[in-house]
């Protein structure tokens, strides 16, 4: 074989190599059609479907609907029922003993007077309130590291690709080395620098394989797949649009995230329960109505007795229940600020690093990879010249396959600190419904 044939051959190779920038040959979204690939929606509605965590959250909405129920019930305390039935021998004196038969009924029941019912009513709804916050948090939380992963998976499939065609190259140059060397036309040098190349390509694609199973392996426990299905991912690792929000936009979308209403709805539970333990040092007032029959048959008695009772709030006066509501209180309002805080902090510095991979992204894509294609152009004349060798040409294409993975890297972080943002920001465009 002739060296030029390898060389052409070499720089068509590279150069046929798909940019991140360019759509999917017509062949392989056929491929992935047959293939019947997991889309991001897909992942989604299966990971809601099976994830656990989203389940578990979901269980405690009918022990918090229970205590909102029974905080909107018209009184706190049940109305008491009670009856007597009395049998009374009386002795008379030379007379056999008189029998009566006497009764009496009574309901009461006990009041609060402090205006429980409502702080109880306030606490119940705010606690619902973040309950519900919380589900859209773990919600977003179950999305957002499902897509993470499913770009993951994008990423690493493409690597493989990337892998799969340099193997190719390098052993087919390693190939044709051999046979010139046999010839006499090229140097051991040159012989063991292609085997060395086409050895360092297998490794590294079966590196990216590995990291390809365990990536789908991964995604497949979040959705709960069989062993024997595991996901391939089908989509775009590329940004499809320009992100629709500005830094400013996020922080102050980010006071209004789920787990910061999640936290000031508890607050506010926190703060209607001390209420409700302040005005229980107020007694509640208990009333009730009695009614009976008493005395000898021929002059029964009818009875007929309301009841009022206070008790005196001398020695209890509910001390620990407001020490533990206002300590519960404060450590709620330490919670919410401390996270407001973190958030700010948190979506700033996935701001800058986001900004960072966008402009990486864009250099590699504007800059490096039409300078490699127009390296490749220039070495097949420089080696029709005579003016480099088989060494010059590896390095060639090694700097093109270094630029793809490369791409291929920036991109995959672009897409995780991208979902890490809006998660932070609580920007559920695209993520909740």
């Amino acid at each position: 074989m002739r060296i030029k044939t390898l060389v052409i051959a070499s720089a068509m190779a590279v150069a046929a190599w798909p940019s991140l920038a360019q759509e999917a040959a017509p062949a392989r979204i056929a491929e992935a059609a047959a293939l019947r690939d997991l889309t991001l929606a897909d992942a989604w509605r299966l990971a809601e479907a099976a994830n656990p965590a989203i389940r578990a959250k979901q269980a405690e909405l009918a022990s918090a609907e229970g205590v909102r129920t029974d905080a909107n019930a018209l009184l706190f305390n049940n109305p008491e029922l009670a009856a007597e039935r009395t049998r009374r021998d009386v002795p008379r004196e030379g007379l056999p003993d008189e029998r009566r038969q006497e009764w009496s009924a009574s309901l009461q029941q006990t009041l609060e007077i402090a205006g429980q019912r409502g702080h109880r009513r306030d606490a119940a709804d705010a606690a619902m309130t973040a309950l519900q916050e919380e589900i859209a948090e773990v919600r977003a939380q179950v999305r957002i590291e499902v897509a993470q992963q499913f770009y993951r998976i994008l990423a690493l499939q493409q690597r493989a690709e990337v892998e799969e065609q340099a193997l190719g190259l390098f052993e087919s140059t390693a190939t044709a080395v051999q046979k010139r060397r046999a010839a006499g036309e090229d140097t051991k040098l040159d012989a063991n620098v292609a085997t060395v190349e086409a050895e360092r390509a297998r490794n590294q694609l079966a590196v990216a394989r590995e990291q390809l199973l365990d990536a789908r392996s991964d995604l497949a426990a979040k959705l709960q797949l069989s062993p024997d299905r595991l996901p391939k991912a089908g989509g775009d690792l590329r940004p499809v649009a320009l992100a629709p929000y500005t830094l400013e936009t996020l922080l102050g979308q980010s006071a209004t995230q789920p787990r910061l209403r999640a936290l000031g709805a508890r607050e506010e539970s926190a703060r209607a329960r001390l209420k409700l333990e302040n005005a229980a040092r107020y007694p509640d007032v208990t009333v009730g109505v009695a009614v009976g029959r008493e005395g000898p048959t021929s002059a029964r008695e009818n009875l007929t007795t309301v009841r009022l009772s206070v008790p005196l709030p001398l020695f209890k006066r509910n001390a620990a229940g407001i020490g533990q509501a206002s300590s519960a209180l404060t450590q709620a309002e330490i919670s919410r600020s401390a996270a407001l805080r973190d958030t700010q902090a948190q979506v700033r510095s996935l701001w800058s690093k986001l900004e960072s991979l966008k402009a990486r992204v864009n250099r590699l894509q504007d800059r490096v990879l039409p300078a490699l294609l127009d390296n490749q152009q220039l070495s097949v004349k420089s080696q029709r010249a005579g003016q480099i060798g088989l060494l010059e040409l590896i390095v060639v294409n090694r700097q093109a396959l270094d630029a793809r993975r490369d791409l291929i890297d920036a991109l995959g972080d672009y897409q995780t600190t991208r979902l890490s943002l809006e998660l932070a920001a609580g920007w559920m465009e695209g993520v909740l419904p």
